[in-house]
């Protein structure tokens, strides 16, 4: 494990916190790779029957560091990104997000494969792939338009406007909007909640409100083989760059 990402158990319900507050929560091979960890732990533990995703205050996830994209780009590093997403489909255990702050990029589209999300009033969502020539993944291109509806799901993953707390309820990406300091309490007790329920009943229904899980790992595998080819592309080589200097 990786300090950027903490795992602690509290009954049935296992917390994965990412941890990384002074990059916003910003997403390293490391902490894929311990969260992926952390999945495939409880998946195969009869004791966990709840998963939460937590940030720290004021960032949920800011997506994946940017100096991974640039190492990917470069052929230098071995994505371990579709591992994790690969784990997150296909988890039978009921996972419960609470966000606060920036949920950026992946920090969005990983909340389309959670069952119950609580938002913080003043979080933000927003998938600026294509501001970097890049494309949506996390299979959002399937389930965001399945969720939001076409027109939505353009604006949010194509044109990259983001939504707010509210904007996001509405269309049906968070179950509940409350006050920044009160979402990993709620979270944590929606966790509770489902954890106290049948198990075997609540992965039944999981799966059938889920619908095909092959569509949703093939949707994964293809938006990953064209997010690889975007990564060499001139188009986002110029977006990186121009991107860098802005930051500096």
């Amino acid at each position: 494990m990786t300090d950027s990402v903490i795992v602690t158990d509290e009954g049935a319900v296992r917390i994965i916190r990412m941890n990384r507050p002074e990059k916003k929560n910003a997403l390293t091979q490391p902490m894929y790779a311990a969260m992926t960890q952390a999945l495939n732990e409880a998946q195969g533990s009869d004791k966990i029957r709840c998963v939460v995703f937590a940030g720290v205050p004021g960032a949920f996830c800011a997506g994946s560091d940017i100096g991974d994209f640039l190492k990917r780009a470069e052929g230098e590093l071995t994505p371990i990104t579709i591992d994790f997403l690969g784990a997150l489909a296909r988890n039978q255990k009921p996972v419960v997000a609470a966000v606060g702050g920036l949920a950026v990029g992946i920090g969005t589209t990983m909340l389309f494969h959670c069952d119950h999300v609580v938002a913080a009033s003043d979080a933000t969502f927003s998938t600026p792939f294509l501001k970097l020539a890049l494309i949506p993944e996390a299979a959002s291109s399937l389930l965001a338009p399945m969720r939001m509806g076409h027109a939505r799901a353009f604006s949010m993953l194509v044109m990259g406007r983001p939504l707010s707390a509210a904007e996001a309820k509405e269309a049906g990406i968070v179950n509940t909007v409350v006050e920044p300091a009160e979402v990993d309490a709620v979270a944590l007790k929606a966790a509770r909640e489902i954890a106290a329920l049948a198990p075997g009943a609540v992965a039944l229904s999981r799966k059938l409100l889920r619908g095909e899980l092959d569509a949703i790992l093939q949707r994964i595998d293809i938006e990953a083989e064209l997010f690889k080819e975007r990564l060499k592309s001139d188009e986002a080589r110029a977006a990186f760059e121009a991107f860098l200097s802005r930051k500096k």
